[in-house]
């Protein structure tokens, strides 16, 4: 005989609770990484931040594997970090998997747009490449989807951080715009390329008249 157990009204279900954890345990873990590699940064004298990416050049496209865990010091880390913590923490909720796939499309193509556009001599480094893929995905997320409860997310998140989306003009000279423009766009074409891949695999959705 199998015996149900008992749920304490209005405590979240496990399924709830184990996908929260998982959350903040990425994103946690992934904050540490950068920490670390800004304490390593700091001790080699800010060495390593010359393995960013350089623009059209062809050693320094290497960097685009590196930028985004590199920083020009603390409080370049420490302005990154508030969002990276919420919009991560957010992203997460919708699984590893899924993260860490929308995440390498930021990743990659918000870094190749950079070494494409970026002005010649300079060297672009920091995780907001993330920052507004992540916000752009989310925003957006729910309009590809026709989510009801992903378009509000979106709004609420737009609302909270869209602010930040001024950051995609070139406002200022030592600001990587170019990584926020296409980190932005990265998201964007995230978000459409993982609807279009859930609305042919969604059982729900009804065949057309035609039959395709």
């Amino acid at each position: 005989m199998s015996v149900t157990p008992s749920r304490t009204p209005g405590s979240t279900p496990p399924s709830a609770r184990s996908r929260w954890s998982a959350a903040a345990i990425g994103i946690l873990g992934f904050l540490a990484v950068l920490y670390v590699v800004e304490a390593v940064d700091v001790a080699l004298g800010q060495r390593l931040d010359t393995a960013g990416i350089r623009p059209r050049d062809v050693d320094g496209l290497s960097g685009v594997a590196f930028a985004p865990v590199l920083h020009d010091g603390w409080d370049h880390l420490f302005a990154n970090t508030g969002p990276l913590l919420v919009l991560g923490f957010v992203l997460l909720l919708s699984g590893i998997g899924r993260a860490v796939a929308v995440t390498a499309v930021i990743w990659i193509v918000g870094g190749l747009g950079t070494w494409l556009t970026g002005a010649s001599g300079s060297i672009h480094i920091g995780a907001s490449i993330l920052v507004f893929g992540w916000l752009a995905y989310l925003i957006v997320r729910g309009v590809f989807t026709r989510d009801i409860g992903q378009m509000a997310l979106g709004f609420v998140v737009l609302v909270i951080y869209g602010g930040l989306l001024w950051g995609v003009l070139p406002t200022e000279e030592r600001v990587s715009w170019q990584g926020h423009l296409f980190g932005a766009l990265a998201g964007v074409l995230a978000a459409w390329m993982f609807a279009s891949g859930r609305r042919r695999t969604d059982p729900t959705r009804a065949p057309s008249p035609h039959g395709r």
